[in-house]
């Protein structure tokens, strides 16, 4: 059974190339270092003055995320440097059962 995760957060627009550095150099890394993690994939939409992203990965099992996020599966997990780019901190994430998925290599 495939699991979704979804991870939520927020910061300045003006933060908002950097930030998305720093996911894609450190966090993207972290996830796909642990066994069991299928894909990352981080979505941003710019808001005004404000930036959401959203970090969606998919994951073989729960024994896999705990691996990940440790015992407390929604718990969010956050890095450090998180402090000094999104302006609040949601405490727990989203999962979901994944029923049905198809990729494709198409318009790559």
């Amino acid at each position: 059974m495939m699991i979704c995760r979804m991870w939520h957060g927020r910061t300045l627009r003006s933060k908002a190339d950097a930030y998305a550095r720093f996911l894609e150099q450190r966090a993207i890394p972290d996830y796909r270092s642990v066994p069991g993690n299928l894909s990352v994939t981080v979505l941003r939409r710019d808001e005004d003055d404000v930036t959401h992203f959203l970090t969606v990965t998919h994951w073989e099992s729960e024994d896999c995320i705990r691996v990940f996020a440790g015992d407390e599966l929604l718990r969010a997990k956050y890095y450090p440097e998180d402090q000094d780019y999104l302006l609040e901190f949601e405490p727990l994430v989203q999962h979901y059962t994944v029923t049905a998925n198809e990729t494709s290599a198409r318009g790559r």
